[in-house]
């Protein structure tokens, strides 16, 4: 197992000595640069991601033994600027319940020289799945401080030994410049390692790849990406705060002020660094029988933000709502864990407009009524054993939802888990809307009448999520010390 030894995350080092036709020649490696990921992990297959510091041929092998004995090998893609020199490569035929080694290494044309092995790990489907999840990476200016230690958030993440981490978004913050000082409002300074392109909004191709490459420069970011599989989602800072579709920004900041434009230039950045499987965000990853998990996409195809009170709007739009009414009962999961970027219940303000589904009051308007819809769909189609995981709003909370307490919408009862910052600053809490009867049973946040809080401050968090077949264990966790809350949520009996 890698778990507890050193990660070789591909150091520059000297290559061998070659002699052709006069003097020795030191022949210099290609370096991988940024550690390995693996991503989407499901029933007999996993996409394995490492970048290259030049062109050259990504060769991953895998095993069920660190000794790599009867490895099997993968010729992946020949990397190169296109990619931003990452390379992504699909293992296939992987047996269940194991632990799988594997270990990637890029090779030059004609045998000029070969990188260093990096190495990671990963768990396939079996008997004993734990989830863990959060959101908002490097957020309000909070980059990574050596002072603190790096993002410790991360550190915590790998501690509590998860064997699939969900990150519901904002996995970057490219309209929040990482600065090399950040005042808070105690007179403290937060102290970041910054460069020139994090110093700034993004706005460039390179500006996003810049900022994805920032975390995964953090040594704890690196190790928990080496060991526990990532299923990753976006939100809106991954292009800007609360954006949609056709938005024209009036942040002075920026000359593109197209956020379509931007949003297409952050999608591919995100692609090239993070492994994610599928041609969209949206997509179902199924993890052997006890889970399915679903990720959803709230940002693409949504209506602009308004008063959100009319007789319409978007979150999902339609073919999304059919898709995961669809294949939530289509599921044959024992358990079907739903990735929201964003909160079902929680108001969240963006000036005088709305940005979620919430509205402030019932019965169902604007994008509530989707929601609505959506509910009771599964409903109508019997789905059951149903938890929304998600973040967004800054702070950890736990909200039970029940139609006996709404305002006449018809629905199985269902949690939703809130959880994150993991490395933001800290906010909330926000009020809850009282349409599908939402009822707080856990909160945990700064004073509503201060500013963000530090990373440092004490309410940083994420979430897990033990799976059984007869009930899940769910936990809010802040990064240092015990759980804050714990509950279970037992299975249906039908």
């Amino acid at each position: 197992m890698f778990t507890r030894r050193a990660i070789l995350l591909g150091t520059a080092t000297a290559g061998p000595l070659a002699c052709v036709h006069g003097p020795a020649v030191r022949v210099r490696r290609p370096v991988v640069t940024h550690g390995v990921q693996s991503g989407d992990v499901q029933d007999g297959h996993a996409l394995v991601w490492a970048r290259c510091d030049e062109p050259a041929r990504m060769v991953i092998e895998w095993a069920t033994t660190e000794s790599f004995a009867d490895a099997v090998r993968v010729a992946g893609p020949v990397v190169g600027a296109a990619t931003d020199g990452t390379g992504r490569a699909w293992l296939r035929g992987l047996p269940g319940g194991q632990t799988i080694c594997y270990r990637v290494r890029f090779e030059l044309e004609a045998a000029r020289g070969t990188s260093q092995w990096a190495v990671g790990e990963f768990k396939t489907p079996g008997d004993r799945v734990r989830v863990a999840w959060t959101a908002d990476t490097c957020g309000q200016g909070f980059g990574r401080s050596p002072e603190w230690g790096g993002m410790r958030g991360y550190a915590a993440i790998r501690a509590a030994e998860p064997t699939l981490f969900v990150h519901t978004g904002d996995l970057i913050y490219a309209d929040n410049p990482i600065l090399p000082e950040r005042p808070l409002d105690d007179g403290r300074v937060w102290r970041n390692v910054s460069n020139e392109r994090v110093a700034r909004v993004a706005e460039s191709l390179d500006d996003f790849r810049a900022r994805f490459a920032y975390n995964l420069e953090d040594e704890h970011v690196r190790a928990l990406a080496a060991e526990v599989p990532i299923v990753a989602q976006w939100d809106d800072h991954e292009v800007f705060n609360n954006w949609w579709p056709g938005r024209r920004l009036t942040d002075e900041r920026y000359t593109e002020r197209d956020a379509s434009v931007l949003a297409g230039r952050a999608m591919r950045a995100m692609r090239e660094w993070t492994p994610i499987g599928g041609p969209t965000v949206r997509r179902v990853i199924r993890h052997g029988e006890l889970l399915d998990v679903f990720v959803v996409d709230l940002r693409s195809v949504r209506s602009p933000n308004d008063g959100n009170r009319g007789t319409g709007g978007r979150l999902f739009g339609e073919e999304q709502v059919a898709w995961l009414v669809d294949g939530l009962a289509r599921s044959r999961a024992r358990w079907k864990i739903v990735a929201c970027d964003q909160p079902l219940g929680l108001i969240v303000p963006d000036d005088d407009r709305q940005d979620g589904a919430a509205n402030g009051d019932g019965p169902p308007l604007g994008r509530e009524k989707e929601l609505a819809r959506l509910l009771a769909g599964m409903k109508a189609r019997g789905v059951e054993n149903v938890v929304w995981l998600t973040g967004d709003v800054h702070y950890a909370a736990a909200h039970h939802y029940d139609p006996g307490r709404g305002r006449g919408v018809v629905f199985e009862p269902f949690w939703e888990f809130v959880a994150g910052p993991i490395h933001a600053g800290c906010f909330g809490p926000n009020p809850l809307d009282p349409t599908f009867g939402p009822e707080v049973r856990f909160s945990r946040s700064r004073d509503p009448q201060s500013s963000a809080l530090a990373p440092s401050d004490g309410f940083a968090s994420f979430g897990t999520v033990d799976v059984q077949r007869d009930g899940l264990r769910v936990a809010l966790r802040g990064i240092d010390g015990p759980a804050w809350f714990e509950v279970e949520v037992p299975a249906s009996e039908a």
